[in-house]
């Protein structure tokens, strides 16, 4: 018996300390890529395709940071891609948190019919063509409505706060404040929605991620410059900077363009991911614990 109990012990001592070095190789892959990306856009892009970029950066420059935010569009971009993500988000919270508490009450009629129509959208869908006939009769077509609008419900989602809503809002606290005379509309604010704060904040994460890297739906629905998010701009940058490697005709003006293009990706990225790397700290406890309770059961 002492022998089974202390081969346990080592065997779960192996286990755990197995499971600890892989999360700190992969912690340290991931943290890698990105230092890489931040030293890699301010370091002589030769060095860097030599792979002599390592750990420090070498030959220090920030000329592709100067190229990318001479363009004045830059700040229309963030104020754009600021103004599609709040509202968007609060529009996909507005629709995604109700219907997800909806669906995980038990005495809802129909809630299963209702989730098998929502999981055929997951599978098949209309196409680019006929999405587009139907935004352009309904005259939102380079509008900025359009791109608030598009991607504010997500069948994953819902399925991830129901989820949490039948694990953690127990029926007989429903049945309780029934009984009480709490209505379903106040039990529902009241009552569900404190209680629902880490699921709320995954859902905030989630959306307001996809909407600031969205692009492709500005690409095809929007056509003024003056409505672009930025991560259009910051594509727009990037294919101007290959165009203009084919527009200079002396070759040192040529190589010395060709360089700066090479280090502008990384600069783009770090652009565009600041924001997110920003604000993730503050809701990384949240994420965690929602992602978690969330995906329990289905």
């Amino acid at each position: 018996m002492e022998k089974q109990k202390n081969y346990k012990i080592k065997t779960d001592l192996v286990t755990n300390l197995v499971i600890n070095i892989t999360i700190i190789l992969f912690t340290a892959i991931v943290f890698y890529a990105l230092y890489f990306v931040v030293i890699a856009s301010i370091s002589d892009p030769d060095k860097t395709a030599a792979g002599e970029v390592l750990l420090l950066p070498k030959g220090v420059s920030f000329k592709p940071y100067w190229y990318i935010f001479r363009d004045k569009r830059i700040v229309s971009g963030y104020a754009n891609s600021i103004f599609y993500t709040f509202f968007g988000t609060l529009l996909s919270l507005f629709i995604t948190i109700p219907a997800a508490y909806a669906l995980s009450r038990q005495d809802f009629v129909g809630r299963k019919v209702i989730m098998r129509l929502m999981l055929f959208t997951m599978y098949f869908g209309g196409g680019l063509i006929p999405t587009y006939m139907v935004i352009d009769s309904l005259n939102l077509v380079n509008t900025r409505a359009i791109l608030v609008i598009l991607g504010s419900f997500s069948v994953y989602n819902l399925i991830l706060a129901r989820t949490f809503f039948q694990t953690n809002i127990p029926l007989e606290l429903q049945e309780a404040a029934e009984i009480d005379g709490c209505s379903v509309t106040r039990f529902f604010f009241s009552i569900a929605l404190p209680l629902s704060k880490s699921i709320i904040a995954i859902m905030t994460l989630y959306y307001a991620v996809a909407r600031w890297n969205s692009f492709f739906d500005a690409l095809i629905y929007i056509s003024s410059a003056s409505k672009y998010p930025l991560q259009l701009i910051l594509r727009d940058i990037l294919i101007q900077g290959q165009n203009l490697q084919a527009d200079v005709t002396d070759p040192d003006a040529f190589y010395e363009m060709q360089r700066i293009s090479r280090t502008i990706r990384y600069g783009v990225i770090i652009v565009s991911s600041l924001p997110v790397l920003i604000i993730y700290p503050f809701v990384q406890k949240h994420f965690v614990k929602g992602v978690m309770i969330g995906s329990v059961k289905g």
